[in-house]
């Protein structure tokens, strides 16, 4: 009898313990999403795959979105961790789920039917929507004009919203929604004529246009909407205060801007003729001279693809030609140069190219230590165009102006201003064809993008070889291969 009670009241005390402990847990908050990812140390975020958001090149990890949320990931003192997903309702459901991504940060606009699942950011990027279509055929110029056409956009886009509701007011509209496609799939159906139409934002066109030259815009649709990042619903607003006030600092002290110059202030260089031309070149002209570029490149330390972006901006790979001031060969170099760099014969593409290599590391150099990349490779391509004197003028008049002199963004406003004399007089060296440095570092960095595409890992090889499918080039090519991205 005494051992039944002794029991019993053992019993008594674990179950009091046993639920002292589990009120006191129940009274410990659980840690926010904020907290979590502090604690852990690690931002987990889910993207697309695609050059307007995130991909890896052979430098690594590269793209707007991607740049713009690794600041974020800096700024939390947090190392990034980024996965990417197949399809949009696949990026939707992840947010909130265990272990999961706690962010969203792909491109996307705001949707009402998306706001049970997820919160939205404040707004980073404003894009137009718009429907593109092939040259050569009809141009449709309203939503009647879509009727009857074969279109196909993105499963779960806000691009297919748009459709469906100028679908309850354009009797005959038809659309098909796919989870199978990006937009570079769908500018090149497009392109190629396996579809008639589709919907892409304005700075994804203008991040591929260039690959796809039959691709011409049709209209744009309604307003200009805003790129937000996105977080799982629910009561918890720790993580989406802390980017919307990032994002708030972000556009106040210049990164957004810097980030969107960078992104998406050349990609509009070359037009419809001289995106068509390099295609053809980069099949027909490049494999003769790839090998010299990337040997070069080695001994110099610097991205072979930006040496072939030079070298096609000065010659379009002609090793031969000569200007009307007398500047000759692949890289364009002046008597002078050539013999300070120690080429003998400018025409050598070999020897050019060498003689290039080095003098635009050579004048990289020498900038002003103050200069951080990436700008200060965009320095040193101006001061290879228009000179190192003139380009420390046009910073000179970027510090009276009290603009950053160190930032391209800043620069480039002051570079046209040395062919005005009302400027140009105030300066050390004098006039200068100001605005063809500011148009020469567009084009190259335009060249550079395309070539980092191009030479991805997965895609090394086709070029040379001829086997990378070039939209509007190669036709004979199989039409399911890959774009040249």
């Amino acid at each position: 009898m005494f051992a039944h009670t002794a029991l019993r009241q053992r019993c008594a005390k674990w179950l009091l313990a046993t639920g002292l402990f589990l009120l006191l847990g129940a009274c410990v908050e659980k840690p926010s999403t904020l907290e979590r990812v502090k604690e852990d140390g690690v931002l987990r975020v889910i993207t697309r795959n695609s050059p307007a958001t995130y991909f890896q090149d052979r430098n690594g990890e590269t793209g707007f979105e991607y740049e713009l949320v690794q600041h974020f990931a800096d700024d939390l003192g947090v190392k990034l961790q980024i996965e990417t997903a197949d399809n949009l309702d696949e990026l939707y459901d992840s947010l909130g789920k265990p272990s999961g991504p706690v962010l969203a940060a792909a491109g996307l606009v705001s949707s009402e039917r998306r706001k049970a699942q997820v919160k939205y950011s404040h707004p980073y990027l404003e894009v137009t929507p718009q429907v593109v279509y092939r040259n050569g055929r009809p141009r449709p110029t309203n939503a009647k004009g879509l009727v009857g056409k074969k279109i196909m956009v993105l499963k779960g886009s806000s691009h297919a919203d748009l459709l469906a509701e100028l679908k309850k007011q354009t009797p005959g509209l038809e659309y098909e929604e796919s989870d199978a496609v990006e937009v570079v799939d769908l500018l090149r159906m497009v392109d190629e004529g396996q579809i008639d139409l589709t919907l892409v934002d304005s700075n994804e066109l203008a991040m591929n246009q260039v690959y796809f030259p039959n691709v011409r815009v049709a209209f744009d649709v309604g307003d200009t909407r805003d790129q937000r990042w996105a977080v799982a619903a629910g009561e918890d607003n720790s993580l989406l205060n802390e980017i919307n006030e990032f994002l708030d600092k972000a556009q106040k002290n210049g990164t957004l801007q810097r980030l969107k110059d960078r992104y998406y202030g050349h990609v509009d260089v070359l037009g419809y003729v001289g995106a068509y031309t390099f295609a053809q070149h980069l099949q027909q002209r490049l494999p003769k001279y790839e090998k010299h570029f990337k040997s070069y490149a080695k001994v110099e330390q610097v991205d072979w693809r930006l040496l072939a972006a030079i070298g096609y901006q000065e010659s379009m790979w002609q090793p031969e030609v000569t200007s009307k001031t007398g500047v000759r060969g692949l890289m364009m170099l002046t008597q002078r140069t050539a013999q300070a760099m120690g080429v003998s014969n400018r025409l050598d593409p070999k020897q050019s190219i060498q003689g290039g290599a080095k003098y635009f590391m050579k004048i990289k150099a020498e900038l002003d230590d103050s200069i951080q990349e990436p700008d200060r490779t965009w320095f040193a391509l101006a001061a290879y165009n228009v000179g190192s004197g003139h380009l420390e003028d046009a910073r000179t008049l970027a510090k009276r102006e009290k603009l950053n002199p160190n930032k391209w963004l800043d620069v480039k406003k002051m570079l046209p201003r040395l062919s005005q004399k009302q400027w140009y007089r105030q300066t050390k060296y004098g006039y200068a064809r100001g605005g063809e440095p500011v148009h020469f570092v567009a084009n190259i960095r335009r060249y550079y993008d395309i070539l980092t595409w191009v030479t991805q890992p997965q895609l090394e090889g086709q070029v040379a070889e001829g086997n990378l499918h070039v939209p509007g080039v190669n036709k004979d090519k199989p039409a399911d291969q890959p774009p040249p991205m």
